[in-house]
């Protein structure tokens, strides 16, 4: 008879077979309320699952990730139980868990309304308080493959019928209403009471554009209302932040389909652009890097050496001349990295050799990936390599750690998480070379002293790596920076230095980025800070007005007394009332406006206030270029409303 070992190390043992959501309630009547299934060993279960023998049990509640997605999957198939309800004529094919919620897809005769969206989720509030039990059961391939065509579901028995014959088919029922599912789901749909439905959109039977067109309805399902109503919020200021608004708003930037992936910068969005170069320019010169630039068209043959050809071709641009020589437009700077570190002997007495570069890439990204600033097909990658000896990986690798948690500070990303990815499937290089760079690369982030957790298969090609993990304003996670180990390329391009017993020896190449992608960077920024940037990196820093034209001459030898002390000024001296001028330069989010009226000449004061709108009282000219300089040397970490 089954012994129960639970998570703290507890024992519970049952003169019978036992069922998890018995184990559950023998615990407490609470956990059999929150249990949503079980996790025997590695593997998740439905609660109704029975325990024959001696094992490792844990509960799972809405607490844990897994429940999370236990949610969101069986919510999917509550969708599919109202359409089926609701419209008995439509098919349903697949409905898996995504990111923050769900999607299934349906082929109907007509396209779904709003008021047919609306009509689907109150079925579903309906479905969900009738507390319908969840079911599993079995049966076998061909049963099943002829049991959905008898209820006229021919996509779903397509799928079942490319399954192999000898594998078991689970299904699920809840009610009238029967899916093919691996499960585990929820034990009844009552556990489902916080989701809302958010779109509908187009999708191919299985991906191909050769097969039909389906409905793809997608929803988000969360564990309470309370969890559901923060995402909603988040939605919307989201919205509000898209950096693509920003952009339009603040006449930063445009896209456009004869360029599809590739940015057109406005003079403010240049400027933007460049501060964030000449920002990290700084940052790395004092770190110990020189900066290089290398050619952006490379002949094939030196992308079949470095493994990119084999890896990651199909995402590369490429010309052939007249003289059928085939050329691959850069889509990583570190090959012609390697080439400038070959070129001289090198000693080890120069390591670390630290080259940076603001290096212009282009890579293939599918047109219904683009997206804004976010994802593109031409970017600039702040990107550095390190080449350095053995025994220098740690030290090296823990200063560039520590440069890059700085940075991202200045910037105001205070919170956020560090993951480790070790070897993808699709890689070069042997498993002993591999051992080696993951072994050191765990060395140095433990050196460093950082917490990460674990990525596996992720790493890029040629080397494990970390990445750098910002958490924005709203609570959403982007993936920027990177440090990265390779052992591989540097062997493959001929790298070598000469050691202190006169031997050749191949470096350690560490590859590092910290905006990643400076558009992308750029991107993130802007909604992390609402468009409101800090006064150091803002494009416009300050504009001065007058009340009327009798101060215009006053604010031109103001203006330019600010721009001699490097500040981004700008005038605004046109015939209008000063109240409208003010709220127009406030929705353009410049961090101060200045403004002038026949007191302020007189006295030669300037009166400031605020984007957030906080009058600042009025002051010298030299004042407030004394509290600026005070401001811009903290990194806008205080301003002068503080």
């Amino acid at each position: 008879m089954p012994t129960i070992t639970l998570p703290d190390g507890s024992q519970r043992s049952f003169d019978h077979p036992v069922t998890v959501a018995e184990v559950a309630a023998s615990i407490g009547a609470g956990l059999a309320r929150a249990a949503l299934a079980g996790r025997v060993g590695d593997k998740l279960v439905d609660t109704s699952y029975r325990l024959e023998g001696d094992c490792k049990l844990s509960i799972v509640t809405d607490r844990d990730p897994a429940g999370l997605e236990i949610i969101r999957h069986s919510t999917a198939h509550l969708l599919a139980q109202a359409v089926k309800q609701l419209f008995p004529e439509a098919q349903v094919t697949i409905g898996p868990v995504i990111e923050d919620g769900f999607y299934y897809d349906f082929a109907y005769s007509r396209p779904f309304t709003t008021e047919d969206l609306a009509a689907i989720e109150a079925r579903m509030r309906e479905l969900s308080k009738s507390d319908l039990a969840v079911e599993r059961r079995e049966m076998a391939r061909d049963a099943a493959v002829a049991y959905f065509r008898g209820i006229g579901e021919a996509y779903k028995a397509e799928i079942i019928a490319s399954i192999p014959a000898t594998e078991a088919i689970s299904l699920y029922g809840q009610g009238d209403w029967v899916d093919l599912c691996r499960g585990p789901h929820v034990p009844s749909t009552g556990k489902l009471k916080a989701f809302k439905l958010m779109k509908v959109a187009g999708a191919y039977w299985r991906g191909d554009s050769r097969n039909e067109m389906l409905q793809r309805i997608y929803g988000t399902a969360w564990p309470d209302q309370k969890q559901l109503d923060a995402y909603l919020h988040r939605l919307e200021e989201a919205e509000k932040r898209d950096h693509r608004r920003i952009g339009r708003e603040l006449d930063l930037f445009h896209m456009q389909e004869e360029a599809p992936g590739a940015v057109f910068w406005h003079p403010k969005g240049w400027r933007l652009f460049q501060r964030l170069i000449a920002y990290m320019r700084v940052r790395q010169e004092a770190a110990g890097f020189q900066e290089v630039n290398g050619p952006e068209l490379m002949d094939r043959s030196l992308w079949i050496a470095s493994g990119h050809w084999e890896q990651f071709g199909e995402n590369m641009y490429t010309t052939q001349t007249p003289d059928e020589r085939v050329y691959a437009i850069k889509p990583m700077n570190c090959p012609g990295h390697v080439q400038i570190f070959k070129q001289g002997l090198r000693s080890y007495r120069e390591l670390p050799v630290r080259f940076a570069e603001f290096g212009k890439v282009h890579r293939y990204e599918p047109s219904g990936a683009l997206h804004g600033l976010m994802r593109v097909r031409a970017f600039t990658q702040d990107d550095a390599h390190v080449f350095v000896a053995p025994e220098q990986l740690t030290a090296e690798a823990v200063a560039m750690t520590q440069l890059i948690l700085s940075i991202y500070r200045d910037f105001g990303f205070d919170e956020l998480r560090i993951k480790f990815s070790d070897r993808p499937a699709k890689r070069v290089g042997s498993d002993a070379i591999w051992d080696q760079a993951e072994a050191a690369l765990r060395q140095a982030a433990d050196a460093a002293g950082i917490e990460y957790t674990f990525n596996p298969g992720e790493g890029a090609f040629y080397g494990p790596k970390l990445e750098f993990v910002l958490r924005d304003a709203i609570g959403r996670d982007w993936q920027c920076g990177t440090l990265q180990v390779d052992l591989n390329m540097p062997v493959r391009l001929g790298a070598h230095y000469i050691d202190e017993h006169s031997q050749k020896q191949t470096p350690v190449m560490l590859h590092r980025a910290i905006f990643g992608s400076l558009e992308r960077f750029l991107g993130i920024l802007l909604e992390h800070h609402a468009g409101k940037l800090p006064t150091w990196l803002a494009p416009v820093q300050v504009v001065l007005m007058g009340i009327t034209d009798r101060q215009h001459e006053y604010v031109l030898k103001t203006a330019d007394l600010l721009k001699k002390q490097g500040l981004l000024v700008e005038c605004d001296l046109r015939n209008e009332k000063v109240g409208f001028k003010i709220r127009e330069h406030t929705l353009q989010r410049v961090p101060y406006l200045l403004v002038a009226g026949d007191k302020e000449v007189a006295a030669n004061l300037i009166s400031v206030r605020s984007r957030s709108g906080k009058d600042l009282g009025t002051m010298p000219a030299q004042t407030f270029i004394e509290r600026l300089a005070v401001e811009l040397e903290s990194r806008g970490r205080r301003s002068l409303e503080d």
